[in-house]
């Protein structure tokens, strides 16, 4: 960096806005599933900016709308009708299968959950919140009260009650055990009896996939019997499809459909992916939910006409193209040749995941105890190979996160594949 663009960033940003490499890049460029640095160096991307650029880099159909909307007006704030607004919360609603849904657009899934949260408990008149263990909702400072990560949780201050449900990791924890009928029976049997020790909740929020947790998930039909049970106590079910929606597991297009017997949830939040980049997040809810609060309320930024024009303009493409089924067969065969190649590597504890969204759990061979250096190690090797992934877990950061752009190829997953082999293979 000839500018000493790192030393500048540590002499003004906070020392815990964390950095990857031990030797950070600058990305000044993509197209597709490519990225740039500052130096020239080319990288096949398989994080996508953690998940947000959905489709692909600079693609034409995103920038061009956005350039056209900037052309007539980026921003007027929600006090004013807005056509861009209005057809993306259309568009979303019936995605959504939600009854009678109402749609709020935020900046972040970060504020979308906030969101969430104030409507759960002001409709249910209740600051009591049911969250998964391992899971990330977050950086405020509510969603970070209900964050079951304390990698991801500064502080135990909170204005909220939050008890946390066993269930969002298959493999760890007393029921692991378990095949999958009866781990799903022993995680409704811990709810319920949770349930009777506590006045009645607002809500459980839970992530289908954890994201930030390193990409675990419980059996199909989980959350479905949860809700049965919540159901019945009129406790409300919230979907953070902040990572999973917009058909990046493959097989659906929310994450909640895994889990889907008895409909939909109450809400569901989402961000990241639906802006290809562009800072969209919101809430989806029935009607009588979103419409609970009795104070004024508005948003400066979410909505904003620039933000809701590349969202269109991506949600179109992502239809029309079949980028849901394009995770499912290119996903499918990513997730087989990263299986293949961990078989010959001892220090993978499990490569797990769905459509293009696959995680790789280290450990130090032979044992279940996590090994962030070994995947801090891996990372390297990887982009030195010229490969971008990410990382993540709930056990001091031992997983590798693997989620390319919707539209990556045949050809690219298994540049990826050999890439990540070799980092694997060169450095545990």
């Amino acid at each position: 960096m000839t500018d000493d663009l790192l030393g500048r960033h540590r002499s003004v940003l906070p020392d815990w806005l964390a950095l990857y490499y031990e030797e950070p890049i600058e990305i000044t460029h993509g197209e597709g599933r490519h990225v740039w640095d500052s130096d020239g160096n080319r990288y096949l991307d398989f994080f996508g900016g953690i998940l947000t650029t959905m489709t692909a880099h600079a693609l034409p159909e995103v920038t061009k709308a956005v350039s056209d909307q900037a052309g007539r007006i980026v921003h007027s704030s929600t006090l004013y009708l807005n056509r861009p607004m209005v057809e993306l919360a259309e568009r979303i609603a019936k995605l959504s299968a939600i009854p009678d849904a109402r749609v709020f657009f935020t900046t972040s899934g970060t504020e979308a959950n906030d969101t969430a949260l104030l409507l759960a408990t002001a409709y249910r008149n209740s600051n009591t919140i049911l969250a998964m263990r391992n899971s990330y909702h977050g950086r405020s400072f509510s969603s970070v009260g209900i964050t079951g990560n304390r990698g991801w949780s500064p502080t135990s201050l909170s204005p909220l009650q939050t008890l946390y449900v066993h269930g969002g990791v298959r493999t760890r924890g007393p029921f692991a055990a378990l095949d999958d009928y009866d781990f799903v029976a022993a995680c409704v049997d811990d709810l319920k009896d949770l349930l009777g020790h506590t006045r009645p909740p607002a809500a459980l929020i839970a992530e289908p996939i954890q994201g930030v947790g390193g990409f675990t998930s419980p059996p199909d039909g989980l959350y479905a019997a949860f809700r049965e049970v919540l159901h019945e106590r009129g406790i409300l079910w919230i979907a953070d499809e902040v990572q999973t929606g917009w058909g990046r597991t493959g097989e659906h297009f929310w994450g909640w459909q895994a889990h889907g017997r008895g409909g939909p949830p109450d809400m569901l939040t989402f961000a990241k992916g639906i802006g290809n980049g562009m800072s969209i997040g919101g809430v989806v809810a029935r009607a009588e939910i979103m419409n609970c609060l009795d104070a004024n309320s508005i948003s400066t930024f979410g909505g904003t006409q620039i933000t809701m024009a590349a969202g269109l303009a991506n949600l179109n493409y992502l239809l029309e193209h079949d980028l849901q089924g394009n995770a499912r067969r290119v996903g499918g065969l990513l997730i087989e040749r990263l299986r293949a190649a961990a078989a010959h590597v001892p220090a993978v504890r499990e490569v797990r995941g769905r459509g293009l969204m696959i995680g790789i759990e280290l450990a130090k061979p032979g044992t279940d105890e996590a090994d962030p250096a070994a995947a801090s190690a891996v990372l390297e090797a990887a982009r030195a190979g010229g490969l971008l992934i990410g990382k993540g877990g709930g056990h001091d950061t031992s997983a590798l996160r693997i989620a390319p752009p919707l539209s990556l190829n045949v050809a690219e997953a298994e540049e990826g594949a050999d890439i990540l082999e070799s980092a694997l293979r060169s450095t545990l």
